[in-house]
C-alpha cells in the first residue's frame, strides 16, 4: 500500500465517523465534467484575426512566453494540461479558435471548419462545448453587435449566432456528449445612455432570430451570459442579469451565471438556489475577479467554496454546467489551466465530503450549535488526504509534482516556439 492510500484509508475512517463516505464522494467527483476554456491557453487571440486587437470590454495583459500560435500548438497544450488534472472533462471552444485553411468569416463557419478538433475530441475521449464570439471584430460597431441600431451590422451577428447552433449540434452528434453553446455579447455604452429600452428591445428580437429554429437538445442547448460592464462599457450593458434572467425563463435556456460578470461586493453562491428553482438549468463560469471582471484564476477562496457547497448542498450538479472562464497572460499559461480546474474540483470535493443530511437536520432542529461545531471541525478534517488519492487512483501527479511537469514541458516546449 503507497504512502497516499494509507492516508487516505486514515482519512476515510476519520470521515466515516461523521457519516460521511469517502469512496461514494470521490465516484461522484468522478462523474464531474469540468468544460475546460481554450483561451487561456493563446490570450483570447484565436485563429480568425490572430494579430488584431481584442475589442468588447476583452483585455488579456502580460506577456510571458509559450501562447499557443496555432490550432495544433493550442491542442498540444491542452493535451498537456489535461493529462495533469483528474477525470475526463470537456473543452470550451469559441467561434474564433475555428480550424481552417480557408478564407471564412464568422457569418460563413460551418461545421466543417472545426472537423479537426471533432477528431481530436474524439481521441482523446472528451466533449465540446462552443461560443459564438460577439468580440473583436470590424462589425463590432460603436460598442454593438446584436442590439446595433443598423440592421446590416445586426443581420451579420444573427447569422452569425445561427451557424454556431449548427456546430454545437454537430459537436455534440459527433461526441454523444450535449454541447452548450454559450451566448455573451459586450453590447453597451461608455457613458449614461438616454434609451435603455430600446436596444434591449432589439437584443431580445436578434436573440429570438437565432433561435427560431429547434435543434435537438441531446446534442445543443444554449446558454445566455449577463455583464454588469466592462471596457467601453462602464455605464450601461444591455446584456444585464435582469434581461437574460428573463430571457431565459421565457425562452427556456440556460442562464449563464459568470463569477466575474456582477458589482464587485456581489456573489453568484447565493444566486444558484433561486435559479434553480425556476430555470431550466445553469451555466457556471467560474472566474475570480478582482475589482472588477479581470478574469484571474481561479483560487481555493472562500466563494469558489461557496459555490461548491450550494451546488453539492442542493443537489443540482445535474442541473449545472460547469465551465471555467479566465484569462492570465503573466504565468505559465497551462499551469493556469491545471490550478483552476483542480482548485474547481478540490472545491466541490470538499463539499462532497460534508455530512449534508446531518448538517440539514440539525437546522431544521434549530440546532445551530451543532451546525457550527461541525462546519468548524470540518476544516480541520484531512481532505487532501482524499484528494491525493483521487488524483493516484487517476493516475495524474499528486501534490506539486504536476508543477514539475509543466516546468519540464515549458523548458521542452514553450521556450521554443
Amino acid at each position: 500500500m503507497t504512502t497516499v492510500a494509507e492516508k487516505y484509508a486514515q482519512a476515510k475512517e476519520k470521515y466515516a465517523q461523521i457519516g460521511v463516505d469517502t469512496d461514494a464522494a470521490l465516484k461522484k467527483l468522478q462523474d464531474v465534467k469540468i468544460s475546460m476554456h481554450c483561451w487561456q491557453g493563446d490570450d483570447v487571440k484565436g485563429f480568425l484575426f490572430p494579430d488584431g486587437d481584442l475589442t468588447g470590454g476583452i483585455m488579456s495583459t502580460g506577456n510571458y512566453p509559450g501562447a499557443a500560435h496555432t490550432p495544433q500548438e493550442l491542442r498540444q497544450d491542452l493535451e498537456k494540461a489535461f493529462s495533469l488534472i483528474p477525470g475526463k472533462h470537456k473543452l470550451n471552444l469559441h467561434a474564433i479558435y475555428l480550424d481552417t485553411d480557408e478564407k471564412v468569416d464568422l457569418d460563413e463557419i460551418e461545421p466543417r471548419h472545426f472537423e479537426t478538433w471533432v477528431k481530436w475530441a474524439k481521441e482523446q475521449g472528451i466533449g465540446l462545448d462552443f461560443n459564438p464570439t460577439f468580440f473583436s471584430h470590424p462589425m463590432l460597431k460603436d460598442g454593438y453587435t446584436l442590439a446595433h441600431p443598423d440592421k446590416e451590422v445586426r443581420d451579420f451577428w444573427i447569422e452569425h449566432g445561427k451557424r454556431s447552433r449548427k456546430i454545437a449540434a454537430y459537436f455534440g452528434k459527433e461526441l454523444g456528449q450535449t454541447s452548450i453553446n454559450n451566448f455573451w455579447v459586450p453590447d453597451g455604452m461608455k457613458d449614461n445612455p438616454i434609451d435603455r429600452y430600446t436596444p434591449r428591445k432589439r437584443l431580445m428580437e436578434s436573440l429570438d432570430e437565432i433561435f427560431a429554429e429547434s435543434l435537438p437538445e441531446e446534442y445543443t442547448q444554449e446558454a445566455v451570459e449577463s455583464k454588469l460592464f466592462g471596457v467601453g462599457a462602464e455605464s450601461y450593458t444591455v446584456g444585464s442579469h435582469e434581461f437574460y434572467m428573463g430571457y431565459g425563463l421565457t425562452r427556456n435556456k440556460l442562464i449563464c451565471l459568470d463569477a466575474g460578470h456582477f458589482h464587485p461586493t456581489e456573489v453568484i453562491s447565493n444566486k444558484l438556489s433561486s435559479l434553480a428553482l425556476f430555470s431550466k438549468g445553469i451555466m457556471l463560469h467560474v472566474s475570480r475577479p478582482v475589482r472588477w471582471d479581470s478574469d484571474h484564476v481561479v483560487i481555493m477562496d472562500d466563494e469558489l467554496q461557496e459555490i461548491a457547497k450550494e451546488i453539492v448542498r442542493n443537489d443540482l450538479l445535474g442541473k449545472t454546467n460547469i465551465g471555467l472562464d479566465f484569462f492570465d497572460a503573466t504565468i505559465n499559461r497551462l499551469a493556469a489551466w491545471v490550478i483552476g480546474t483542480r482548485n474547481t474540483q478540490k472545491a466541490l470535493l470538499k463539499a462532497m465530503l460534508e455530512p449534508t443530511e446531518k448538517l440539514k437536520q440539525m437546522e431544521l432542529d434549530f440546532d445551530f450549535t451543532g451546525r457550527l461545531a461541525y462546519t468548524e471541525e470540518l476544516k480541520d478534517f484531512p481532505f487532501a488526504d482524499v484528494w491525493n488519492y483521487f488524483c493516484e487512483i487517476n493516475n495524474v501527479p499528486v501534490g506539486l509534482a504536476w508543477y514539475d511537469e509543466v516546468k519540464k514541458y515549458e523548458k521542452e516546449v514553450l521556450l521554443n516556439r
